[in-house]
């Protein structure tokens, strides 16, 4: 790396007393020494200030907002043994406030605060069952009386103050990192409010949060790649915490929290020379090192951060097997003991992962998938700070077992190791990478998020920018003779068998008293960041006049058409008039294309190809339109296209392909029927539409296996007899590209009539109903939903834009308040006002909840009293719409987004940007109009109440109160 000073060289010549205000002047605005690499793309200046603080910046200009994420070297690799999910629970109490914000009065508040904790340290070692319930009565009786002065989401108040979207965190084995996309105006007001939050921390509202906790952890417990996970690592790191402990935690622990331990862990870890502040977007460097330095500058670093050391792993010399138990489809899950995330080694695997399993022309994709062997299969690697893994997984077909799966993908790893691929793979996969990476430049996201993952696994960031040219330089022998070294019989393979976990057992939710939310109190801090003015961003919304251009080629077709020379990356669409709506058989047939080839080419060498070509195709459909799609490098578009037009026109019908797809397809149907969000997904279809619905919309068993699979092909190849709608991003000239989609697509002199089509129809609700599914978890999953057959009118979109944002959108909204924040009810809830995204379907209304199964009334009754009797805050609403507006306000339509925004605009009759309309009418916007608003469209209006849950822990008889019950069976929902 190089390192800059910003000092710049003063000139020779000037007068002293000149030259001396010119050095104060620089030196004041300009002092910060940074690293960089030559020959980034990013542009990375990496700074460390006098505290040890790290902060990387990427200045990328396309809209005016910033991905920023604060990153804590630490994670559940260091939660103490006896305090597992520590972490975890640290990442949550963040949100909490500090000694400025969060209370009304720190100081009258602070000796209930140590009560409570002294309190859940001499309630962790009572093991009587009576004791403990009086005993945690005893905290939450002293829990209502800290809550007079605590004010629940404040922070979350002030991210939506300065207009900061995606408000999260997460927390990993060596990572908990804090989220947040901000409005680049407002760097200095997010930087205050981050630097009092990291010095600052207090522990509040700590047994509501620990709700939550127990929310997430249960909802895990119906997470079968959770159990493969921990069961996989618990083989690979048997002496290690990677395998000894997972993030959520022991149910036990969590059951027995420790304040003290969160505390010490919080002063141990959270230190500035062990955290990196990592941001992405418009910004200018000098500028923002400078505000940081400001709020973070003073914090006293940690002389010595002493993060627990563990021995080698012992050597695993023979595979090691296990089993656990979930409800979903059978797989297995195998691993590889690997080398530090900063290791060379990780290149390589990384490569090789690839050269298995690429989507497209690995190993596993030729030999496995393609033959449909399996029923699915793949490779990766999980980098971490102190070891990784290389991972297989697979699924089996009907009637086959997981061993035969897993002898499947060790012989194609043997196969890598005798080299037995071709020799176009490896140069394929680096060009793949290339354009992959490239692409990504654009994300804010990812460029900052490549910033955490060097700072937490200790990678050097010139290593990181000379990744490419490294793996580039990799070659077939090198791989070979790694392969040969690295893949031994030292696995650990997890086989996850379909049935009833009897071990799960679930965190029971302790009986609390909901806490005030306080609305009525502010704290002078959260009034000064409200209050704080910056330089507006004014807003620019696309314009579909001068944004696009409008066209039709020689052969009739209209052209969507936006440039950009930045790259040779392109994305050309073709959009028809035509999907399942029409007819349900386009789905399988753009299928079984995957699996086919043509009479010049099979189909391992058209995966080749377009591998090779660096391009990408895909064909999806939505109701009334069907979308194919080619993405990838510009220069070799013309060969990508006609090999797509050949692929779709000229495809060789191929009965076996077809008898083997058709196994797929009902083996996924059977998986479907055992995977809870699925379930419920069928369900909410099922209760919206009724039977006619997207899942439903399907060809029977029966039907598929008698059909003859040329008629599916058939109906392909007359796609392009309808008026399609062209779609170009990239490089090349409008000219160019019209005359190579003319000559490539031969449409018809005359276009085929759109056949008829039956649209799918939300039901209305004129009555209370609770409709209900069943499937044996942990918790449940419900809705409710309204629908008064309401037609849309975007006169309309600003006030429910802002009453989604005031009622039900965001942490800051009275949902997420009332029924986390204040009563723990839910991991997961929130409500919307939902807008049609055509024409002729109607507006809804619904909510949405996941909770624990002995919660789901106090859900239902919590969520009508919301519901009925709207809680009036003006400090809310005002909250609200200043969030809404500096949201709208620095949103950019930009790139290839033009051309989809226009195509969504059309679909509901307009020319211009919704999103302008908002903005232009949220002005005059009073909390009256979304108090009428609620009034009109949700307060005591009948309701449908949609529940997947196992009802012998549910309260049916509750239930039953509010409407009759109409149960329906898994078969129903699926339709199968």
């Amino acid at each position: 790396m190089k390192k800059h000073s910003i000092h710049p060289t003063l000139l020779k010549g000037l007068l002293l007393g000149a030259v001396l205000l010119l050095a104060a002047l620089t030196a004041q605005a300009q002092r910060y020494s940074y690293e960089s690499v030559p020959g980034d793309p990013m542009q990375t200046r990496i700074y460390t200030l006098k505290n040890g603080l790290k902060i990387y910046l990427s200045v990328n200009k396309e809209k005016p907002r910033i991905q920023t994420y604060i990153a804590v070297r630490t994670g559940s690799r260091n939660d103490p043994k006896e305090t597992t999910g520590l972490a975890h629970y640290l990442e949550h109490l963040m949100f909490k406030g500090t000694t400025h914000f969060g209370t009304s009065d720190a100081e009258a508040e602070r000796p209930y605060l140590d009560s409570i904790e002294a309190r859940f340290e001499q309630y962790r070692r009572i093991t009587d069952p009576k004791a403990r319930k009086q005993w945690y009565h005893q905290i939450d009786s002293i829990s209502q009386l800290a809550a007079r002065y605590n004010i629940p989401n404040e922070y979350d108040k002030m991210m939506t103050a300065i207009g900061s979207e995606g408000t999260n965190a997460y927390t990993s084995n060596d990572v908990t990192c804090y989220v947040e996309n901000i409005p680049s105006n407002e760097i200095d007001t997010w930087a205050k409010v981050q630097g009092d939050r990291f010095q600052n921390m207090v522990i509040r509202g700590f047994h509501t949060e620990l709700e939550a906790v127990y929310e997430e952890y249960n909802i895990s417990l119906s997470s079968d790649w959770r159990k493969m996970y921990a069961a996989l690592f618990a083989k690979l790191f048997p002496m290690h915490p990677y395998g000894t402990q997972t993030t959520l935690g022991r149910g036990e622990h969590l059951k027995n929290p420790s304040i003290v331990n969160i505390k010490n862990y919080f002063h141990k870890y959270y230190v500035p020379n062990n955290i990196a502040i990592c941001m992405s977007g418009d910004l200018d460097p000098d500028e923002t090192v400078a505000v940081i330095d400001k709020y973070f500058g003073s914090w006293k670093p940690s002389a010595h951060i002493d993060v627990p050391q563990y021995a080698a792993q012992p050597a695993i010399t023979a595979p090691i097997d296990t089993t656990v138990i979930g409800k979903e489809a059978p797989m297995f899950f195998m691993g590889w003991r690997a080398e530090a995330a900063n290791s060379q080694q990780i290149d390589t695997l990384e490569v090789i992962a690839q050269l298995l399993s690429n989507g497209r022309a690995g190993l596993f994709d030729l030999d496995l998938s393609q033959k449909m062997k399996v029923q699915n299969i793949g490779a990766g690697v999980t980098d971490m700070t102190d070891y990784s893994v290389f991972y297989l997984y697979g699924q089996s077909k009907a009637g086959q077992t997981l061993p035969e799966v897993r002898s499947l993908a060790l012989a194609e790893i043997e196969k890598l190791k005798k080299g037995q691929f071709s020799d176009d793979l490896l140069p394929s996969i680096i060009n793949n990478y290339k354009r992959y990476y490239y692409t990504q430049l654009d994300n804010n996201q990812f460029r900052a998020n490549q910033f955490v993952d060097a700072f937490i696994n200790h990678k050097d960031w010139k290593r990181e920018v000379e990744k490419i040219g490294r793996i580039s330089k990799l070659t077939k022998a090198d791989v070979v003779s790694y392969a040969r070294k690295f893949f031994g019989n030292d696995f650990a393979c997890v086989y996850k068998e379909q049935g009833n976990d009897t071990t799960i057992k679930k965190v029971e939710k302790p009986s609390i008293t909901p806490i005030p939310t306080n609305n009525d109190k502010h704290s002078a801090f959260l009034e000064e960041i409200v209050n704080t003015k910056t330089t507006p961003i004014q807003p620019q919304f696309v314009d579909y006049k001068r944004d696009l251009t409008k066209a039709v080629t020689k052969k009739g077709l209209p052209v969507l058409y936006k440039q950009d020379t930045t790259n040779d990356l392109f994305t050309l669409c073709f959009v028809l008039p035509f999907g399942d709506e029409h007819d349900p058989k386009l789905n399988y047939a753009a299928g079984y294309l995957d699996y086919l080839g043509t009479d010049k080419l099979t189909n391992e060498q058209i995966k080749q190809q377009f591998y090779k070509l660096a391009c990408d195709y895909s064909i999806s459909e939505r109701n009334e339109r069907t979308y194919i799609t080619l993405n990838g490098l510009n220069s070799n578009l013309p060969q990508a296209l006609a090999l797509l037009n050949d692929l779709i026109g000229n495809a060789k019908a191929d009965r076996q392909a077809y008898g083997l797809y058709v196994e797929q397809i009902l083996k996924t149907r059977s998986d479907n029927k055992a995977n809870q969000q699925a379930n419920f997904s069928a369900l909410r279809n099922y209760a919206t539409y009724g039977t006619y619905n997207p899942t439903r919309n399907i060809l029977s068993e029966q039907a598929l296996k008698a059909m003859n699979p040329q008629e599916l092909l058939t109906m392909l190849k007359s796609l392009k007899n309808y008026k399609m709608t062209v779609l170009y991003y990239g490089p090349s000239s409008l000219k160019d590209i019209d005359q190579l989609v003319t000559k490539t697509v031969r449409s018809p002199k005359t276009f085929a009539a759109v056949p008829a089509q039956k649209r799918y129809v939300e039901q209305t609700t004129p009555k209370n109903e609770v409709v209900i599914a069943p499937y044996d978890a942990k918790n449940i999953y419900m809705v409710q939903l309204h629908n008064e057959n309401q037609e849309w009118s975007a006169d309309r979109a600003p006030v429910i834009a802002l009453f989604n944002e005031y009622f039900g959108g965001s942490m800051n909204a009275i949902v997420f308040q009332e029924l986390r924040e204040a009563r723990g009810l839910a991991y997961s809830a929130f409500a919307r006002y939902d807008e049609p995204y055509r024409l002729g379907d109607k507006e809804s209304f619904y909510t949405y909840i996941i909770t624990q199964n002995d919660k789901m009334m106090d859900c239902v009754h919590e969520f009508n009293k919301l519901l009925n009797d709207m809680p009036v805050r003006q400090a809310g609403f005002d909250l609200a719409k200043q969030s809404l507006m500096k949201s709208l306000a620095s949103a950019r339509t930009t790139k290839y987004g033009i051309l989809t925004s226009y195509l969504a605009a059309q679909r509901l009759g307009l020319d211009c940007s919704l999103n302008e309309k908002i903005y232009k009418a949220l002005p005059a916007l009073q909390l009256k109009d979304i108090i009428d608003f609620e009034k009109t469209y949700i307060a005591d209006k009948p309701y449908k109440y949609i529940i997947l849950g196992d009802e012998k822990e549910l309260d049916m008889k509750a239930l039953e109160k509010i409407a009759p019950i109409k149960r329906v069976t898994t078969e129903e929902i699926f339709g199968y």
